[in-house]
């Protein structure tokens, strides 16, 4: 019997997309409970990968910082479009 996993690329593509959504999960948690997150895609994952999981088949989807920030340590929030921007009714 053959199961939905046995195909490496079908395995990959879940497992990466169900560690994004537990990742996001983590988030919403932390700022419910008043945390400050920061998550960043765009680093190296290999070198994370390296020095953080080595040896093993661990790899990295995203980094996230999570704490108590302050006013002298955060980056304001980006602009966002309003809807008369970015959206319409027809």
């Amino acid at each position: 019997m053959q199961t939905y996993f046995s195909d490496p690329v079908v395995a990959q593509t879940t497992a990466f997309r169900n560690g994004s959504l537990q990742g996001a999960y983590l988030i919403i948690a932390a700022r419910a409970l008043g945390l400050d997150c920061g998550p960043m895609s765009g680093f190296n994952n290999e070198a994370v990968d390296t020095n953080f999981f080595p040896g093993t088949r661990t790899k990295s989807n995203f980094i996230c910082s999570i704490g108590y920030g302050s006013d002298g340590n955060m980056f304001p929030r980006n602009p966002r479009l309003t809807f008369e921007e970015s959206g319409r009714i027809t």
